[in-house]
């Protein structure tokens, strides 16, 4: 007797769409209105100690080596193999950030492996 696909509950679901456009939008939000903006940039680059250029500096530091899309990967890869709500989380927040925020090549191979992660069976349970 085969296994229902990975499907998560209209919960979760919700929960999942939740995450993916409060990822997005503040994805978003950090790209146009502060690391694009000359004037942030100059502002932060004077030493200001805010929790804007804190944020800023976190961004560019974390989307300058891929790590937004190197953890979407890897999360998006553990979840074709074990699919699982957190890792599918974990999957869409990394890839909604990595996206906007210029990682968009490994970030877009992350939400592919996630929807393949839907025709995978549901774990057994433990």
């Amino acid at each position: 007797m085969s296994r229902p696909l990975f499907r998560p509950s209209l919960h979760q679901t919700a929960w999942l769409a939740a995450f993916g456009l409060i990822s997005i939008g503040y994805a978003l939000y950090l790209r146009h209105q502060v690391i694009e903006q000359s004037a942030v940039g100059i502002a932060c680059g004077t030493g200001l100690k805010t929790w804007l250029c804190t944020s800023r500096n976190a961004a560019i530091s974390l989307f300058t080596p891929s790590v937004f899309g190197l953890v979407a990967v890897g999360a998006g890869v553990l979840n074709l193999i074990r699919p699982s709500f957190v890792l599918c989380a974990v999957a869409l927040i990394a890839g909604g950030l990595g996206i906007v925020l210029y990682n968009v090549a490994l970030s877009a191979l992350a939400v592919a492996l996630l929807i393949l992660s839907l025709a995978r069976a549901s774990p057994e349970p433990d």
